[in-house]
């Protein structure tokens, strides 16, 4: 027995002189920034505290709209401009899920530039 303690002496001490020696592992987080000049045109969904969608162009009136409806009204909106990007903003009392399937909605037709709108803490 005591010639086991000694070795888990020997392998505490060896163990305590490596670790602080173990370089550990960086990760780059992505960071969030902003752009040098705003998009000419922005389509945004707005997501309701009921869950409900509504359409804007470029700051203007809402318009509702439903999720089967969304891919082929942001299609008309984009006006075959694939490049017009998509912005999901929602209350925040919604649900995950409800933005998730907003976003899954608009990428299974192939709607490219979809991102969400981060609002900045004062």
């Amino acid at each position: 027995m005591v010639p086991f303690i000694d070795v888990m002496l020997v392998l505490l001490i060896i163990f305590m002189v490596t670790a602080p020696l173990i370089t550990t592992g960086v990760v780059d987080v992505p960071s969030v920034g902003k752009s040098s000049q705003r998009p000419s045109k922005v389509i945004e969904v707005i997501v309701g505290a009921d869950e409900k969608l509504r359409l804007r162009v470029d700051g203007g009136k809402p318009e509702a709209t439903t999720l089967p409806r969304l891919a082929a009204s942001v299609q008309e909106l984009q006006a075959g401009q694939a490049d017009v990007p998509v912005i999901i903003s929602a209350d925040r009392q919604v649900r995950y899920d409800a933005v998730m399937r907003v976003m899954s909605t608009l990428q299974k037709q192939q709607i490219q530039r979809v991102g969400l709108t981060v609002k900045q803490a004062d």
